[in-house]
């Protein structure tokens, strides 16, 4: 199968203490895959990562695991993947990340989670890419968070246009289907990252 489009998803590697997030990420999953997508992601099978990955595969959509070594074992590789690229650190991983992306979508999750999405927001601002981001803010998850954002562009730390530069949804479906317009409206840049960074 040839995907019609990528979308890198950022998520927790543990299932989270209310039923909903293991929903939403299964829903995440299996809308790629009934579109035609391809997921890439970190390449764990525990969590919210092992469910948004199965749901992926059993809805028809290709799995990219990319997961550094040192992870292999704590998160339990998922060997299931279409492609699993194990590589030497975290670095390389966010980087393949992207390169192989056409959007990023962040669900809960930890720092970890945390870290990915601030990055790749970064990048986009510096101009590395100029992929769609998003985030599901589900059943309020984020909100704390994007308050606090909001709050260092009051006090002059950020701007409207960075903050405009994150989509934020509350609906899986509604926020997927506006990611998969803004990729369809500019040109694949399969590589732009990686040549990049």
């Amino acid at each position: 199968m040839n995907p019609f489009f990528s979308i890198c998803v950022y998520c927790g590697s543990r299932p989270g203490a209310a039923s909903h997030h293991a929903q939403a990420a299964q829903r995440v999953g299996r809308w790629i895959g009934e579109h035609g997508g391809q997921l890439v992601y970190g390449g764990g099978r525990t969590g919210l990562m092992g469910l948004v990955a199965q749901a992926t595969r059993e809805s028809g959509g290709r799995v990219v695991g990319i997961i550094p070594k040192s992870l292999v074992q704590r998160e339990l590789a998922d060997a299931l993947c279409d492609e699993l690229h194990i590589v030497d650190t975290m670095h390389e991983r966010k980087a393949l990340m992207g390169a192989r992306s056409d959007a990023f979508l962040a669900l809960p999750g930890g720092i970890g989670t945390l870290e990915e999405l601030f990055e790749i927001w970064t990048w986009r601002q510096l101009g590395y890419h100029d992929k769609p981001v998003g985030i599901l803010n589900l059943a309020g998850y984020y909100d704390t968070m994007l308050a606090f954002l909001a709050h260092t562009a009051r006090e002059g730390f950020m701007s409207a246009w960075q903050m405009d530069l994150v989509r934020v949804g509350q609906d899986a479906d509604a926020l997927l289907n506006t990611l998969r317009a803004a990729i369809d409206a500019q040109p694949r840049q399969s590589e732009l990252l990686a040549q990049s960074l």
